[in-house]
C-alpha cells in the first residue's frame, strides 16, 4: 500500500468523522511532489525570516516527507448555542480577522476539526505510515495558497525504518 492510498484514507476519515449538529465545514487536500518540496522550503525560509526555528525544523521534517494531508475548516459558522466556549457570552462573528488563520472560530467547530484530526491520524497509525500533526505546516501551505481553509493543520507522512518526526 502506497502512501498515496493512506493519505486518501485520512482525507476519507476525516470527511466522516462526526460532526456538531451533522454541518461539515471541513476541507481536505493532499499535498505531494513539488508542491510538498515549495511547502517545506518555504517552512525553512519563514523559520529563518521570523526566528522561530520549530518552523525550520518542522520544514526540513516536510522535505524528508512523501506526501502531506491537510485537514481545515473552511467558512464555517456557529451553532448558536450562545456557550461561551469561545471566550463570547454569546456566539462570536466568525472570519472577522485574517492573521496566520482566519477566525475567530466556534469553539465546536474547532473541536469538528479535531475529531477530523485524530479519526485521520487514526488510519495513518493502522497503516503503519509515521506521522505528525503540525501547526507550521498549517500556516504556510494556507499562505501558499495549497487550501482555502481558513483553519488548517498539516500530516506529512512518511515510511522510514524509524519515525523522522519523533526524537528530532
Amino acid at each position: 500500500m502506497s502512501l498515496r492510498t493512506v493519505a486518501e484514507l485520512m482525507a476519507l476519515a476525516a470527511r466522516t468523522a462526526p460532526k456538531a449538529s451533522g454541518r461539515d465545514f471541513i476541507v481536505t487536500a493532499v499535498v505531494e511532489g513539488d508542491d510538498l518540496k515549495r511547502l517545506g522550503e518555504e517552512m525553512i525560509a519563514d523559520g529563518e525570516r521570523t526566528s522561530r526555528p520549530n518552523r525550520g525544523r518542522d520544514g526540513r521534517n516536510v522535505l524528508n516527507s512523501e506526501i502531506m494531508v491537510l485537514i481545515g475548516l473552511q467558512d464555517s459558522d456557529v451553532l448558536g448555542l450562545d456557550c461561551g466556549a469561545c471566550g463570547n457570552e454569546v456566539c462570536i462573528e466568525p472570519n472577522t480577522h485574517d492573521g496566520e488563520f482566519g477566525g475567530p472560530n466556534c469553539a465546536l467547530r474547532l473541536l469538528d476539526m479535531g475529531i477530523a484530526i485524530g479519526s485521520a491520524v487514526k488510519i495513518a497509525s493502522m497503516m503503519n505510515a509515521d506521522n505528525r500533526i503540525m501547526y507550521n505546516a498549517g500556516v504556510v501551505a494556507r499562505r501558499l495558497g495549497l487550501t482555502e481553509a481558513d483553519f488548517v493543520m498539516g500530516i506529512p507522512l512518511a515510511a522510514t525504518g524509524k519515525s523522522i518526526y519523533f526524537d528530532r
